[in-house]
């Protein structure tokens, strides 16, 4: 008895894009191509994933690269500088491009010197603007080792949204929808009380940092507490928290954009957070990587 790509998907908890792959890779016995679907014999053992294995020794990686940037601390003035310099543009560009700006990572730099780039929008401008200066109040609130709050995440989030200024830093008071997205955002009187939870479960979760902040972050995007500049906002606080805790803040790219959505879905329809907790190890880990080099050249 064969059967398809939806039905494995809901028996062994993970994505249909996934299921593919596996396919697509021959890692499940007796899967033949049909026409332009995938059978699959229904008494099929779902394989060991590669990438969680991959992702625990990414952990023991990040915490060893951790200790030994630790040791070279504290960093000067002069270090970090350097360190952050060409990180907040990127930074800035990468995570704007995600929710549609059409700015490219030169007219980011540009605009972000004090110049107007030609036929942009000028919400466009105001967008990569209002996010440089929400990175810089976030690197503020690390030297000050603020906690994370939900007047921190307004704060943080008034500045994100420059170019709309009524909705700046307050919870949105509609219920909306995300268009092809599995999961939809809580109605308007539960994001409170929401809120107030995920902060709780933030603070007292003994989880890696990584797993952590992964969860935060699927969390929070799940909740969508503002109209608009979500996603700026929770990666911005991904960041707060990753460079409170001595480690450098990581850029999730606009290339990886459908990787980063399909870790969303993997999280709200199958409760599955490794795929978010991947991403975010690749790129912590990476970041250290260059961090230590930096150093080592200096």
């Amino acid at each position: 008895m064969f059967v398809s790509v939806q039905e494995i998907a809901k028996k062994w908890g993970i994505s249909e894009r996934r299921v593919r792959l596996l396919c697509s890779e021959g890692r499940i016995p007796g899967a033949y191509h049909e026409g332009r679907r995938w059978r699959i014999p229904a008494d099929a053992i779902k394989p060991t994933d590669a990438r969680y294995k991959s992702a625990e020794s990414l952990l023991a990686q990040i915490d060893r690269k951790k200790a030994e940037l630790d040791a070279k601390r504290p960093l000067t003035s002069g270090e970090l500088a350097q360190l952050n310099e060409e990180f907040a543009v990127e930074f800035t560009y990468n995570s704007t491009a995600i929710e549609g700006n059409t700015l490219t990572l030169r007219e980011t730099e540009f605009v972000l010197q004090g110049l107007t780039v030609d036929r942009k929008p000028l919400k466009d401008h105001l967008e990569v603007v209002g996010h440089k200066e929400a990175f810089d109040y976030v690197c503020d609130l690390v030297k000050q080792n603020k906690p994370l709050t939900e007047n921190v995440i307004k704060q943080i989030h008034y500045l994100v949204l420059a170019d709309k200024k009524e909705d700046r830093g307050v919870y949105r008071r509609i219920p909306v929808r995300i268009m092809g997205a599995y999961h939809q955002p809580v109605p308007p009187y539960l994001i409170k009380p929401k809120m107030e939870q995920l902060l709780r479960d933030f603070g007292t979760s003994q989880e890696h940092i990584v797993t952590k902040l992964a969860r935060f972050h699927a969390e929070f995007e799940g909740i969508h507490p503002f109209i608009d500049g979500n996603g700026r906002t929770g990666r911005l606080l991904v960041n707060l928290e990753l460079m409170k805790a001595g480690y450098p803040p990581i850029d999730i790219k606009y290339t990886d954009r459908v990787a980063y959505y399909d870790a969303f879905d993997a999280f709200f329809e199958h409760h599955n957070i490794s795929p978010m907790e991947d991403l975010f190890a690749g790129y912590i880990n990476a970041r250290l990587d260059s961090y230590l080099q930096m150093l080592k050249d200096e």
